[in-house]
């Protein structure tokens, strides 16, 4: 189900920008230079806008999909979970989380380890 709502997505994504960029150009920045531009009170409603807006809703329409779809998947899991040892990820496989190439730690070194926060004057 994902999947297609993606392909989808990316669909109306590529079919949004070919209908943005077949438009008539209005000559100026934020359509000061034509005659019925987007700052303008009334403008022409072409068969071309009209599917530009009906592609922009639908992208909307997917984006919010996949985003309640991957709520959906990760609702019963915390990122901090999968980050700590002993949290739900590596009790649930049974492996040890790997660990860094010479032992290190991506933790900053702590006072209480005998580490120094301070740089050292050289």
């Amino acid at each position: 189900m994902e999947n297609v709502v993606l392909i989808v997505h990316l669909l109306l994504a590529l079919a949004l920008i070919v209908s943005v960029l077949l438009q008539r150009s209005e000559g100026g920045g934020l359509g000061m230079g034509g005659g019925g531009g987007a700052m303008s009170g009334r403008s022409a409603a072409t068969a071309l806008s009209k599917v530009t807006w009906f592609l922009a809703a639908a992208f909307i329409g997917t984006s919010i999909a996949l985003t309640i779809v991957a709520a959906e998947k990760s609702a019963d899991a915390s990122v901090l979970d999968r980050l700590t040892p002993g949290g739900a990820a590596t009790e649930s496989t049974g492996e040890e989380a790997p660990a860094l190439p010479g032992g290190g730690s991506l933790l900053p070194p702590s006072p209480t380890t005998g580490g120094t926060l301070t740089p050292s004057a050289d």
